[in-house]
C-alpha cells in the first residue's frame, strides 16, 4: 500500500524498508504510549484495506501538536468510496473518547479534499494553516467527547463495538 503512488498521492511513496520501519513504529506506539494504529480489514473477505489510528510523531510543526494524539488514515484504492474510512474512524474516535483526556488533531494538505471532507464529518475543525515539509498544510482538531469506560482496562488495541 505505501509503495502505491495512487494511494500515496498526497503523501509520499515509501520503499519496503520504510514500510517495515513504519510497522515497527506502530508497535512501539502501543508499547510506549498505549495507543497507535489498527489495520483495517474487510469483514467478509479479510482483505487488507488500510490503516488508521493515533500517533505522537513529535512533528516539527508550528503551531505544535504538543501531547495531543494525531489521528491518521490511509486506505487502499479498493477501499475508497465505500464508507470504510468513516466507519473505522468513527470506531477509533469512540475508543479515543474513552481513553484520551484531551483533543485529537490531524493535518491534511488542502488539495486532499476527500480527507478534508472525512475530517469534517468526524467533527474536526480547522484551527491553523501552516507549512509542513514545504507544503501548505491545514491543522484540524476535534474536542474529546465524554464517554464512559467499559470497565476493561486491558484493551490492547482491539476496537470494540458499542
Amino acid at each position: 500500500m505505501w509503495a502505491d503512488p495512487e494511494v500515496t498521492v498526497f503523501l509520499r511513496a515509501r520503499p519496503p524498508e520504510e514500510t517495515w520501519s513504519r510497522i515497527l513504529r506502530y508497535i512501539g506506539h502501543w508499547a510506549a504510549l498505549g495507543y497507535g494504529y489498527w489495520a483495517i480489514h474487510d469483514r467478509h473477505t479479510d482483505a487488507f484495506l488500510g490503516e488508521l489510528g493515533f500517533s505522537d510523531y513529535r512533528r516539527d510543526i508550528d503551531p505544535p501538536f504538543g501531547d495531543d494524539p494525531e489521528i491518521g488514515w490511509t486506505l487502499t484504492k479498493a477501499a475508497e468510496g465505500r464508507g470504510i474510512a468513516f466507519e473505522a474512524a468513527t470506531a477509533a474516535l469512540a475508543w479515543a473518547d474513552v481513553h484520551f483526556t484531551r483533543r485529537t488533531v490531524c493535518m491534511i494538505r488542502p488539495v486532499n479534499e476527500r480527507s478534508l471532507r472525512l475530517a469534517a464529518r468526524l467533527g474536526y475543525t480547522e484551527y491553523a494553516q501552516t507549512t509542513f515539509h514545504e507544503r501548505p498544510t491545514i491543522l484540524l482538531q476535534r474536542p474529546r467527547r465524554f464517554a464512559e469506560r467499559n470497565g476493561d482496562e486491558s484493551d490492547s488495541g482491539r476496537l470494540r463495538p458499542r
